[in-house]
């Protein structure tokens, strides 16, 4: 005889693990392109996952309505560990850069570090941060996770 307890945590089970993968496969909180009035900037990788040595397509894109400043050929581009050491962040031009609405830049980074080494397994913070034309500082970053 099957004790009443286990058969009720089974069904309850079958009936709610369905419905709980359901709600988690439709809901989409890694969504990182966002269009919206005003300013906004959004960067997109091709993926959230990415193994050790795998390059790194990163595109900075205005997806608001108002041009966007950065102080150099960068574009606000800093990759640092999630406790805020910087790991990479491009060489540039001490020129003012302009990103137009819906413009995007990309960068690649071969997960080499700023003092030549490789990146370790981890997780990885990329930001860019510029201003709208009233010098309202516009920022974003999101987290990537590197494997082995």
């Amino acid at each position: 005889m099957i004790p009443k307890g286990l058969l009720i945590a089974v069904l309850l089970g079958l009936i709610s693990g369905p419905i709980a993968g359901a709600i988690l496969f439709l809901q989409d909180d890694n969504q990182q392109l966002v269009f919206v009035e005003g300013p906004s900037v959004s960067i997109v990788t091709e993926k959230i996952d990415f193994e050790l040595k795998e390059e790194i397509v990163i595109k900075i894109i205005n997806s608001g309505t108002v041009p966007l400043t950065f102080n150099d050929t960068s574009y606000g581009l800093r990759i640092t560990g999630l406790d805020g050491v910087l790991y990479y962040t491009p060489m540039a031009a001490q020129v003012i850069s302009e990103l137009e609405p819906k413009d995007e830049i990309t960068f690649v980074w071969d997960q080499q570090k700023l003092d030549g080494s490789y990146s370790l397994e981890g997780r990885y913070k990329i930001t860019t941060e510029g201003f709208d034309p009233e010098n309202n500082k516009v920022k974003k970053s999101i987290v990537i996770n590197v494997l082995k």
